[in-house]
C-alpha cells in the first residue's frame, strides 16, 4: 500500500471526517453524483430501448431489406412481380449479415361489414414466412397456418380494426379488391379470423392483415413462382446501408433494393434525436457532477490546510499530497456511482418487469417505456464518468502546489 492511498484512507474513516464541516457538501457531491448516473442510465436505457423496439416493429411488416422489381415505386400494393427462382432464394449466400429472407406480396382492399367498412392492405406470406414478431403481438386467438397445400382463409387481424369494424375471432369478413386495369367490379373473397395481433403501432396496425400470398398470385393473376418482394432481415442494423448496396450490386438488374430506413425516413430522423438527446443528457450531468466534485475538493483541501502544511514540510512533494486529496474525491464518486448504479439499474429492471410508466403509442409507437439493458454500455457509462471526474479533479489539486507549508501550518 503507497503512502498516498494510505493516508486518504484513514482520512476517510476518521470520525472527524464523518462530523466535519465539509461533511454536509461531500454528501451533496455523492447525491450529485448518485442523480447523474441514474439520470444517465435511463436516458440510455429507454433512449435505446425506444429505438430498437420501434426498429423491431416497423421490420416486422417490411423486413430489413426489401427487393423488389426494378420498375416498381415501393408501393404498399405489389404491382410488377419479380420470380422466386433468384440465386439468393432460400439459401441467401451474398452476405453474412443476412439471418433470413422471406418471400411476400401485398394488395390493397376494402373489408365491409354489415355496418362500416375500413381500406386496407392485404400482407400475403408463404410458408417461409418467420412469424417470432407476430408471436410477440398476438392477443388472441392462434397465427395463421399457411404451410398447408390446400388455399386456405385464415387472416391475422389488428385488434385495432377489429374494434373499429366490430369483428371478432372467429367472424368470417367479406373482402373487396379493386382493379383498376378491369372494367369488372371488385372481387370478393371471404377470409375467416383465426387471430388478432396489437403491435402497438397504429400506423400499421391500422392497415395491415395478413392473409396466404396465394390469395394475391390468384388475385393478380400469377404464377405460383411469382411474387411482390423478397424481405430480408440483417443482424447488425447499424451495417444496413453496407449491407444493402452488398446486396444490390450482387442480385439482377431487373431488381432493386430499399432500406426501411429510406422507406420510412421520416420515422428515422425522428428516433435519431434520441441519439442526440442522450447524448445532452450525458454532458449536462457529467459537468453538474464535476462542478461539485471541484467543490468538495476545494472544501477538503481548505480544511486540510494544516495537514497539507505538514506533510509538505515533513518532504512530501506537491505531486504526492495531490494525489492524497485526488484519492479521497474519487472514493466519493465510487460511492456515488455504487448508489447510481444500484438505483438507476433497480428502477430500469422495475419498468422493465412492470410496465409502470405508460407512452402514448400516437406520439412514440409504443404504450409502454421500453427498457434496453445492456451491460456493454453500463460499464463504458461507469468508466467513462470514472476517468472525466478524475482528470477534472487534476484542475482544483493545483491548489495545493501553490500552498505554503509556513503559512499553511499557521492556518486556522
Amino acid at each position: 500500500m503507497n503512502f498516498e492511498y494510505f493516508i486518504a484512507r484513514r482520512i476517510v474513516a476518521s470520525k472527524d471526517y464523518k462530523s466535519s464541516i465539509s461533511a454536509p457538501i461531500i454528501k451533496i457531491a455523492i447525491v450529485a453524483i448518485a442523480l447523474g448516473m441514474v439520470m444517465m442510465l435511463i436516458s440510455i436505457a429507454t433512449g435505446f430501448g425506444l429505438q430498437k423496439k420501434v426498429r423491431e416493429k416497423v421490420s416486422a411488416f417490411n423486413g430489413d431489406i426489401i427487393i423488389t422489381n426494378f420498375d416498381t415505386n415501393f408501393s404498399d400494393d405489389s404491382q410488377i412481380p419479380i420470380s422466386k427462382q433468384q440465386d439468393f432464394y432460400p439459401d441467401f449466400t451474398i452476405s453474412d449479415n443476412v439471418t433470413n429472407i422471406q418471400v411476400t406480396a401485398s394488395k390493397t382492399a376494402v373489408i365491409r361489414t354489415e355496418t362500416d367498412f375500413e381500406g386496407i392492405i392485404v400482407k400475403g406470406v408463404g410458408d417461409d414466412y418467420d412469424w417470432k414478431f407476430f408471436e410477440e403481438f398476438l392477443v388472441e386467438g392462434a397465427l395463421p397456418d399457411f404451410k398447408t397445400k390446400a388455399l386456405g382463409s385464415e387472416i391475422l387481424i389488428s385488434s385495432f380494426l377489429a374494434n373499429r369494424l366490430h369483428i371478432r375471432l372467429g367472424d368470417k369478413v367479406l373482402t373487396y379488391f379493386f382493379d383498376s386495369t378491369s372494367e369488372k367490379g371488385p372481387r370478393t373473397r371471404g377470409f375467416n379470423v383465426v387471430g388478432i395481433y396489437n403491435s402497438g403501432f397504429q400506423d400499421f396496425d391500422a392497415q395491415f392483415i395478413v392473409a396466404d400470398i396465394r390469395h394475391i398470385q390468384k388475385l393478380n393473376k400469377w404464377d405460383d413462382d411469382q411474387i411482390g418482394a423478397f424481405e430480408v432481415f440483417v443482424d447488425d442494423f447499424e451495417k444496413i446501408d453496407a449491407i444493402n448496396n452488398t446486396i444490390y450490386d450482387n442480385i439482377g438488374s431487373e431488381l432493386d433494393t430499399q432500406t426501411i430506413r429510406g422507406k420510412y425516413y421520416s420515422i428515422f430522423e425522428w428516433m435519431d434525436l434520441f441519439d442526440f438527446n442522450i447524448a445532452l443528457i450525458i454532458v449536462m450531468m457529467i459537468i453538474v457532477s464535476g462542478f461539485n466534485m471541484i467543490t468538495a475538493l476545494l472544501v477538503l483541501i481548505l480544511e486540510r490546510t494544516q495537514m497539507i502544511g505538514i506533510l509538505k514540510a515533513m518532504g512530501s512533494n506537491d505531486w504526492s499530497v495531490r494525489k492524497i486529496f485526488i484519492y479521497n474525491a474519487l472514493y466519493l464518486v465510487v460511492v456515488g456511482l455504487f448508489w447510481g448504479n444500484l438505483i438507476g439499474i433497480g428502477l430500469l429492471v422495475i419498468q422493465d418487469t412492470f410496465n409502470l410508466f405508460p407512452l402514448n403509442p400516437d406520439t412514440y409507437y409504443v404504450d409502454q417505456a421500453p427498457v434496453y439493458l445492456h451491460w456493454s454500455y453500463i460499464v463504458a457509462l461507469n468508466v467513462g464518468t470514472f476517468v472525466l471526474c478524475f482528470l477534472i479533479l487534476l484542475i482544483p489539486s493545483y491548489i495545493i502546489s501553490k500552498i505554503s507549508p509556513v503559512r499553511a501550518i499557521r492556518f486556522e
